[in-house]
């Protein structure tokens, strides 16, 4: 197998590189939404910084770390741009994702560097005819977050065999439209990726919903990570989720930031309000609290992985559930604070309006939705089937 010389970096590192680069996002931010993707500039950015290798398989550059390290990696990303955080925390899913397909596949996307970025479209709505080797793919989706950046993607779609899944297309075998003219997260570029003509996907190019659901994924034995050994779902969610707490923690700087020096027509330091400090103490209390549901999950997940552990159906809900519930504190927290941050928080200019759309945005992905992964949970709680084909 085809492999990259390891680096050294801790997570900790990694996180210091992340938030140096902070200040550097807030003030593109304007720049983001205009272009309604990532900048060419900030992809070099991560990439100098080494940050898109890190939830790599350590055989194609990685750092030895989980996946866990790059989720943490998003949110800080999130404090200083909400698009960017949206996107490093999807592309890096794909690296994680990679080292659990087939090995050939592996080897074909990690080919030319371990900076490789891909970006995906979940919904199994492509083409799919069976031929000799492989398949015919042909099909629409939408919302692929950071495609204009990417050299591959991830595109759902039903084998007849095995079920819904993603197959693997290099950049060159699909097109991209743009439609992405939104009112929140418009610097993801989360544009439809079309191939009309249907292009050949050989099958190792395949990886199985079902295999991720249940840990028996073809490249799962390659690398020893303790991701690769617990159902895929609880940990991947965590991918929408962990930008959404990034957004929400900027969104409580650039209020505190913002109230500091702001007076009120009486001449009043609004920093001296009562109402205020209780707001920002509510915000970051809510923030704290998504941010250590977050880590108690992912935690539990690992340990669950090393021990070779099942989850149980209860234990499946109550993962979806919390990071539905982390979506939800995020957004209460961004939207406590805006409701009091004055008429001037409304100019494009102001990074806590920006916040506020983002972390609306993102909270609408479908698999953060509160009712839907409380009723899952409450129906696993009370001994009913679980219905939701992605708990």
């Amino acid at each position: 197998m085809t492999s990259v010389t390891r680096q050294s970096v801790s997570k900790d590192e990694l996180l210091r590189r992340a938030a140096e680069l902070v200040p550097v996002l807030a003030d593109r931010g304007v720049e983001t939404e205009e272009l309604r993707r990532i900048p060419d500039t900030t992809v070099d950015d991560l990439r100098r910084a080494g940050l898109v290798r890190a939830a790599n398989p350590e055989r194609f550059g990685g750092y030895g770390l989980d996946y866990d390290c790059a989720l943490e990696i998003g949110a800080e990303l999130g404090r200083g741009c909400g698009s960017t955080g949206w996107c490093y925390t999807v592309w890096s899913s794909h690296q994680w994702l990679l080292g659990m397909y087939p090995e050939p596949a592996q080897e074909e996307y990690f080919a030319e560097s371990p900076d490789v970025i891909s970006s995906s479209a979940f919904s199994p709505v492509g083409r799919v005819e069976p031929t000799a080797g492989g398949y015919h793919l042909s099909g629409r989706w939408d919302f692929s977050s950071g495609c204009d950046a990417g050299q591959w993607a991830l595109l759902g779609g039903f084998e007849p065999e095995q079920g819904p899944g993603l197959f693997l297309v290099p950049r060159a075998e699909y097109q991209i439209v743009d439609t992405w003219f939104v009112s929140g997260l418009k610097g993801t570029g989360s544009k439809d990726v079309v191939i009309e003509t249907p292009t050949f996907v050989p099958k190792h190019r395949f990886l199985a919903y079902g295999a991720l659901a249940t840990a028996t994924t073809p490249g799962r034995g390659l690398h020893d990570r303790a991701t690769y050994q617990v159902a895929a779902w609880p940990v991947l969610s965590y991918t929408l989720v962990t930008p959404l707490i990034g957004m929400a923690q900027g969104a409580i700087e650039a209020f505190e930031a913002r109230i500091s020096s702001r007076f009120s027509p009486l001449g009043q330091a609004l920093a001296g309000y009562q109402s205020i400090h209780i707001r920002l103490g509510e915000a970051a209390a809510e923030v704290a609290a998504a941010r250590a549901l977050m880590r108690q999950d992912l935690n539990e997940l690992i340990d669950r992985g090393r021990r070779g552990d099942a989850l149980t159906p209860l234990d499946r809900a109550r993962f979806r559930r919390n990071h539905a519930y982390c979506a939800k504190l995020s957004v209460q927290a961004t939207n406590r604070l805006f409701e009091v941050a004055g008429g001037h928080a409304l100019f494009a200019s102001s990074p806590i309006q920006r916040f506020h759309r983002d972390v609306h945005a993102g909270s609408h992905q479908v698999a953060l939705t509160w009712d839907t992964y409380a009723e899952q949970y409450g129906r696993a709680r009370l001994g009913l089937e679980i219905t939701d084909a992605f708990v």
